[in-house]
């Protein structure tokens, strides 16, 4: 069945098609990436995390110095007017992404502190990812760009400068694969383009602790785990270690769970892992779903459909 939901665009307001919607030029995040976003999804109209997206996009802004002139009573209301508008339903999933970008003003480095911000909120039909990258899995490899190191830009600025993200994702397509694993420039592990990575490493069940963004998937998949006494560890991973490796998968708002079935390091090894997941991997996205579950029966309230 072909989905009813439209793309559709809320800027400041004023809903549209999103091929008809357009910032303006001199509008700070087109110009320098001024700007922070968040990304969620929804299950059956409710929205998933959308609490914990709120206190991230606001942690964001604080890191960027950026002061949001909408509240977030005002931004819930435009998502949910822009959900609506889509044309989506209970039966029809939603991909959510606010951006919040610093204004428009002169062209200068330095903001003026007087500009209000402005929204764009993009609601589209939930991207359906490869059936393949669930029954078997996708790829990996690592590219020669390395993070941005912590103390230049910090990961958990969720913003709209993503150029060293997307140099990562082109270089490990170039090689064949699916998706990057980005290093450190001190070789230890970070995350892929746009998700956070585990691994399972001498039967130990671990991702990155520093230099990634703080996933809400990945929280949400560490406090579940620790409720059902699965045994998960949060530490820093060098690429010397990933030899070792006998299962991988990464964790994001969109993707859920999503087993990796390869793994090429940085000097051309292939590092195999089971197709469709482990048994590690399939335990962690049962667990997933019992979490989704629950908060949507939790927050049915919540449903902007409402």
């Amino acid at each position: 069945m072909s989905s009813s939901v439209k793309s559709t665009t809320n800027i400041d307001g004023q809903v549209m098609p999103t091929e008809h919607a357009a910032v303006p030029v001199l509008d700070r995040g087109f110009l320098y990436g001024d700007s922070i976003y968040e990304v969620f999804r929804t299950y059956r109209g409710i929205p998933l995390f959308m609490d914990e997206h709120f206190d991230r996009l606001e942690n964001s802004a604080q890191l960027v110095g950026m002061e949001i002139t909408q509240s977030r009573q005002e931004l819930t209301d435009e998502i949910r007017k822009t959900v609506v508008a889509s044309g989506a339903t209970v039966d029809q999933d939603v991909y959510v992404r606010y951006q919040i970008t610093r204004g428009e003003g002169p062209i200068d480095l330095h903001p003026d502190s007087s500009l209000p911000t402005r929204f764009v909120i993009i609601v589209a039909p939930l991207r359906p990812w490869n059936p393949k990258h669930y029954s078997i899995g996708m790829s990996m490899a690592i590219p020669d760009v390395r993070r941005n190191p912590v103390n230049a830009l910090d990961p958990n600025i969720k913003g709209g400068n993503y150029l060293n993200n997307v140099i990562a994702v082109m270089q490990a397509r170039k090689r064949g694969a699916d998706e990057s694993l980005i290093l450190g420039s001190d070789g230890y592990v970070t995350e892929a383009s746009n998700s956070n990575v585990w691994f399972v490493i001498k039967g130990k069940t671990v991702t990155p602790k520093t230099g990634n963004l703080k996933g809400l998937t990945k929280a949400a998949i560490l406090k579940g785990c620790a409720d059902r006494d699965v045994k998960t560890v949060e530490r820093d991973i060098h690429c010397d270690e990933l030899a070792d490796a006998s299962e991988c998968f990464v964790t994001s708002a969109t993707r859920e769970v999503m087993p990796v079935y390869c793994l090429e390091l940085s000097d051309g090894h292939l590092v195999d892992f089971p197709r469709g997941g482990g048994e590690r991997t399939r335990q962690i996205q049962s667990i997933y779903r019992e979490i989704v579950e629950h908060y949507l029966e939790m927050h049915a309230s919540d449903s902007l459909l409402i």
